[in-house]
């Protein structure tokens, strides 16, 4: 459905570029001051919210959320134009807004699905904005609806269908619209009665457009339509019309900057706390531990240790997933080690979905009982529907595969501190790692250019040294990107290097922009730095704000004057593509902008922050999206702690 409406906009907006494609014809009379006439369009109305309470006596057993649905706009119109760009539009006419939300399932396993057929008597004056020298206008303004039809059909399997009224529809909608339009002379230029065929698109957002004054349910609509307007001109002599000026081709608008370290560490010792999710995710049909969780026998669960997991290890960057999921499948032993240190603590096991929760619930209270030794009096077990924390929503109805393989799920729930800690939602506590980053962020030559995705197709660097030899990275979409100084550097130990961006623009065009860094490699292993993540359930609605704590009282003091903060926010795949790109854009910034605040108040203010959220592009992302804990791990945001040289 999705694909549906993308495709029906991109339609439109083609349709009128064909339309902007003509030539206007010389006028050889006065425009009319004042036009009137008629039009017709189509309302593509795309819905939003939550629909559930249909009227007093219908309230359905399943929301509905996003729809669709097309349907007539007609109006009667006049346009006062005098001399010059200004001029005012009013349209009174008929307003369809009716449409089909997407069906959902009902608890019985039922289809159902929701028919509106929502209809307004709208009034829409607005300011017309003419174009010199050219047919093109732009529009904008209020739209004033009086409500006149709220009908709606509700139907779902095994039951009676039901027809009637919405309930508490608003009478009066008072909300906004922005539009172009082209205006196609019919008449010759010489007649003094002007007719004119003027296709348009207008967009109207959702914003005063909640049509009931309960729930949630919004409409935004896009309109594409046509007009016939009849003025009457007056003669005038007209001048020989000049040959028309070919535009020149427009040069993409580029800013291109690169950022390079003060030097290139080749290692960098790191202290890690890595949150463990409270979580062991079942195989769909199984109800044993997975194989990939680490399980030992009495002998060796009876000499393992939590501080094991937290010896020295030398790793890449791209190496850093399987070090932390060694670590995360080592919960069960996690948990066993920290019950037997803690003989007072009692834990509840919590399984999903409800046929077998309990059966997997108790697998894992087995293996603590049998192979740690742990009293079975001190874990419950008890099995539910979802999760406390489900990744499935009601009334979603996209990538519910890998939805539910993030709820056949064992959660772990306790109130001891020992085991786990609040840090914006449940986690188990956090284990400290310890490691020898090779090829460390704060090694890398940043790279932007600002208004890339915008302007390119595509765009790349090449990097060459003082003796001629070039290195080419890319192609790359987005507007920064990152490269390896140590792959730069190589075996020199300093070197200039010019960089060169060479841009593919999407009007066909190629941009290349220069930039000079310099680079001295640094062999020793230098300060210690450190690594902190935050963890996120899926699409909920738990903002940056919930870890002020964690941000404030555990991060900010580890920061010196003169570090570097590195702030990476990631999602996983499931999702828009936009939407996962800014969301992980705006978790990013609001940590920088609560550590900054914090070490503002301490006196600290000489920290540079590099802050950027990278959605849920692959290429950069922690984890693969194979395992439902994978995706759980990427919906994060990473802070790197990077001492100033001393």
């Amino acid at each position: 459905m999705l694909l549906q409406y993308k495709t029906i906009k991109r339609a439109i907006i083609f349709s009128l570029m064909l339309v902007l494609s003509q030539i206007t014809v010389q006028a050889q009379t006065t425009q009319p001051t004042w036009w009137f006439g008629v039009s017709g369009a189509a309302n593509f109305n795309f819905y939003d919210g939550t629909t559930q309470t249909l009227n007093n006596s219908l309230i359905v057993p399943t929301a509905f959320h996003k729809g669709f649905g097309i349907r007539p706009y007609g109006s009667v119109l006049a346009e006062y134009r005098p001399a010059g760009i200004w001029g005012v539009m009013l349209n009174v006419g008929y307003d369809g807004r009716g449409g089909k939300f997407d069906g959902v399932v009902a608890p019985c396993n039922c289809d159902a699905t929701l028919h509106t057929n929502t209809s307004y008597v709208t009034i829409e004056p607005s300011l017309r904005i003419a174009m010199p020298s050219s047919n093109l206008y732009f529009f904008v303004g209020p739209r004033v609806a009086f409500n006149i039809m709220n009908d709606f059909s509700y139907t779902q399997v095994k039951q009676v269908n039901t027809n009637s009224q919405l309930s508490d529809m608003r009478h009066t909608l008072v909300s906004g619209q922005v539009g172009v339009g082209y205006e196609i002379p019919l008449s010759s230029a010489a007649s003094t009665t002007q007719i004119n065929l003027s296709p348009f698109i207008s967009y109207q957002p959702y914003f005063g457009q909640s049509p009931r004054s309960i729930e949630s349910w919004t409409m935004t609509t896009v309109r594409a339509g046509i007009a016939l307007k009849f003025g009457k001109a007056h003669k005038v002599i007209s001048a020989a019309a000049a040959p028309m000026a070919v535009a020149p081709p427009v040069v993409a608008d580029v800013t291109f900057s690169v950022r390079e370290p003060k030097t290139v560490p080749l290692k960098r010792q790191v202290s890690e706390t890595l949150p463990l999710l409270n979580a062991i995710f079942f195989e769909d049909g199984s109800n044993s531990i997975p194989s990939r969780y680490v399980t030992l026998s009495r002998e060796q669960a009876s000499a393992f240790k939590e501080d094991q997991l937290q010896e020295e290890q030398s790793v890449t960057m791209s190496g850093r997933s399987a070090r932390q999921l060694n670590v995360y499948h080592n919960i069960l032993n996690i948990l066993g080690d920290r019950m037997r240190a803690n003989p007072g603590v009692t834990i509840s096991l919590s399984g999903a979905p409800a046929g077998d929760g309990k059966v997997m619930a108790e697998s894992i209270k087995q293996y603590l009982v049998i192979n740690f030794g742990i009293d079975a009096s001190r874990i419950s077990t008890r099995a539910r529907s979802k999760p406390v924390n489900p990744s499935e929503h009601p009334g979603g109805n996209k990538e519910l595969v890998l939805l539910r393989a993030e709820d056949r799920r064992v959660d772990i729930e306790s109130t001891s501190p020992e085991l786990l800690m609040e840090v914006g939602g449940g986690m188990m506590r956090p284990i400290n790692i310890n490691a020898t980053q090779t090829d460390p962020l704060d090694s890398y030559v940043i790279l932007n250019v600002d208004g890339a995705k915008k302007q390119f197709n595509s765009w790349s660097v090449n990097i060459t040294d003082d003796k001629g030899v070039s290195q080419h990275y890319g192609p790359f979409t987005n507007d920064q990107e990152s490269v390896s100084g140590i792959k730069i550097v190589g075996d020199r130990p300093e070197g200039d290097y010019k960089v060169t961006m060479i841009g593919e623009g999407k009007n066909g065009m190629t941009v290349t922009k220069e930039s000079t860094i310099h680079l001295i490699r640094q062999d020793v292993t230098i300060q210690k730095g450190f690594r902190y993540s935050i963890v996120f359930d899926f699409d909920r609605a738990t903002t940056i704000a919930s870890y002020n704590k964690l941000l404030i009282d555990v991060v900010s003091p580890l920061i010196a004057d003169g570090s570097t903060v590195i702030i990476h926010g990631h999602t996983d795949i499931i999702g828009e593509e936009d939407y996962n790109q800014k969301l992980s854009d705006s978790r990013a910034q609001q940590s920088q902008k609560i550590l900054e605040s914090s070490l503002a108040a301490s006196g600290k203010n000489t920290v540079k922050f590099e802050t950027l959220g990278f959605g849920e592009d692959t290429s950069h992302s922690p984890f693969d999206n194979n395992l439902p804990e994978e995706r759980f791990y990427n919906r994060t945001v990473v802070i790197d702690i990077i001492p100033g040289n001393k």
